[in-house]
């Protein structure tokens, strides 16, 4: 004897001129808060093109817009571009270098006091910024990395380098343990394991760690305040915390330093963003 199971319909979906209303004023509230929010990205644009220099007079629209500004801001910036831009991959480099063999050990090897790491990565994380800056500057005295590259490479890796473990650890945790299973079945080692089948199935949250830690490098103040003492090694956010002590006058140079400074970030979030929705869940689900 055969039976049919009967089907339940869904719950039928709102349409009318009532459901229509409702999209577009919830669009029209979206397109509120989102031009709130980037009103300030705008007005740093729209400053860094006025010709006369000064906010005061700043028009809503830049009507006669005027680079001035974006040739003082290269020929006085672009060597701290430079250095920001050293340091920030430098700092990606080394993290991703410490981190993914770190978050493959803690994920696969069962050894004990893996959870007591895992919670001191946890805790490394909300330790204030100024207390590590000043920490560092004792021991960089010591070790002549104070102005120096190396020195902040070190100190922005030292931030970048928890995040980036927890990471990449829930994305390998999230993999099928067979498929390391059969590269062990077919002879390779855990090293042959790791390079050649869990990194490149970690590719999105590789991508995803590596892009917060160049962000975190990227936009430093505080390490970069504390540990150099001269203008021989000077990141952008620096310099343009001192830029606007000497060109407090001409706003249009230090909005247009700002300007140049959010491109490689915004440039970076906009190419690696499936990257980053997917590094960031592909933990969540086993």
């Amino acid at each position: 004897m055969t039976t049919t199971a009967a089907s339940r319909p869904g719950p039928a979906r709102s349409s009318g001129p009532a459901a229509d209303r409702k999209n577009w004023g919830s669009t029209a509230l979206a397109i509120f808060f989102l031009a709130i929010m980037l009103f300030p990205v705008y007005w740093m644009v729209n400053a860094s093109l006025q010709p006369n220099g000064t906010t005061l007079e700043t028009s809503w629209l830049p009507l006669k817009p005027d680079f001035t500004g974006y040739a003082t801001a290269i020929s006085e910036q672009g060597g701290n571009l430079g250095t920001s831009l050293v340091i920030s991959l430098g700092s990606v480099a080394l993290s991703l270098a410490i981190a993914a063999p770190a978050a493959y050990a803690l994920a696969y090897f069962k050894v004990r006091g893996a959870g007591i790491v895992l919670f001191a990565i946890l805790i490394s994380q909300m330790i204030p910024g100024i207390v590590v800056a000043n920490a560092l500057y004792t021991a960089y005295n010591d070790l002549g990395l104070l102005n120096s590259i190396p020195g902040l490479i070190l100190a922005d890796s030292a931030h970048g380098i928890p995040f980036a473990i927890l990471i990449i650890r829930a994305f390998m945790n999230g993999m099928p343990a067979s498929v390391i299973e059969a590269a062990r079945v077919d002879g390779a080692g855990h090293i042959r394991a790791f390079w050649s089948i869990v990194l490149p199935l970690s590719r999105n949250s590789l991508i995803t760690a590596g892009l917060f830690t160049f962000l975190f490098a990227w936009s430093d103040f505080l390490f970069a305040l504390t540990l150099t003492t001269t203008e021989a090694v000077r990141p952008v956010t620096l310099g343009i915390f001192q830029y606007i002590g000497a060109y407090v006058n001409d706003w249009s140079s230090v909005m247009a330093t700002a300007v140049l400074a959010s491109i490689p970030a915004i440039i970076l979030l906009v190419a690696a963003q499936k990257y980053i929705a997917a590094g960031t869940t592909g933990g969540a689900v086993k």
